[in-house]
């Protein structure tokens, strides 16, 4: 059975400033991301995975080439378009959780459910992620490994097909990094979310269906991982 592809990129480039100042950050990226999957970009900093990640989110415009959303070319999209693109299909979980201080859980997760007018999923997601009983705390009153369940489920309230994770582990520490990095695999491998996680930590391939890895914005190289690891089972 032919699986379903839900991202791809087609001679992406990506080139900041001009003339001898120039950098290539994408340097002729080919890559399909196909639904429920688990991948992983894997790469040194500057080799350019922030910078794919950031297109494939919609959060920035290649130079040239296309972004396809289920065959939709979004790189040619407006800023409403692109908007309305990120809002409906894709979560974004950053290695800084980017909570609102002033707010509660609930609230912090509430406010990206309003967007699509259901505020009954949060206790439910709140509850799939084992913070349910957090939800009247305020984020200072939490763990890091807390914190970054509220960002996940923050990215889960607007019903996200995709979740686009950048360094998701970087700000915690070793054992609740494997927990989140555990609950990331359940959210692909039972809930048939879309899973990107971008690191620079070659262990955490381990976990994934599929890894690229990436060096001066080029993809050098693509394996299938045939026997993916739990993620509690990985040590680095």
């Amino acid at each position: 059975m032919e699986r379903e592809i839900i991202l791809e990129v087609k001679d992406l480039h990506k080139i900041y400033g001009a003339g001898e100042n120039a950098v290539k950050a994408l340097d002729g990226i080919d890559l399909k991301i196909y639904y429920g999957e688990l991948l992983v970009i894997l790469g040194s900093s500057g080799s350019g995975k922030s910078t794919l990640l950031n297109m494939l989110g919609g959060m920035d415009v290649p130079s040239s080439g296309n972004v396809l959303f289920r065959g939709r070319d979004i790189a040619g999209y407006r800023d409403r378009e692109l908007t309305q693109y990120r809002r409906d299909h894709v979560g974004f979980v950053f290695q800084s959780f980017n909570l609102i201080g002033e707010l509660t859980v609930r609230e912090n997760v509430k406010l990206t459910a309003d967007l699509k007018s259901d505020p009954d999923i949060v206790d439910k997601i709140l509850e799939v992620l084992g913070i349910y009983e957090k939800k009247d705390m305020y984020p200072s009153q939490l763990s890091g490994g807390q914190q970054q369940r509220v960002a996940i489920a923050r990215a889960l309230a607007g019903n996200a097909g995709i979740l686009l994770c950048d360094e998701p582990t970087g700000a915690l520490d070793y054992e609740t990094g494997k927990q989140i990095l555990a609950q990331l695999q359940e959210l692909s491998g039972v809930h048939n979310k879309t899973v990107v996680i971008v690191t620079h930590t070659k262990e955490i391939s381990m976990m994934a269906d599929r890894t690229v890895t990436m060096k001066d914005g080029k993809i050098i190289l693509e394996s299938v991982n045939e026997a993916p690891v739990p993620a509690e089972s990985i040590e680095w």
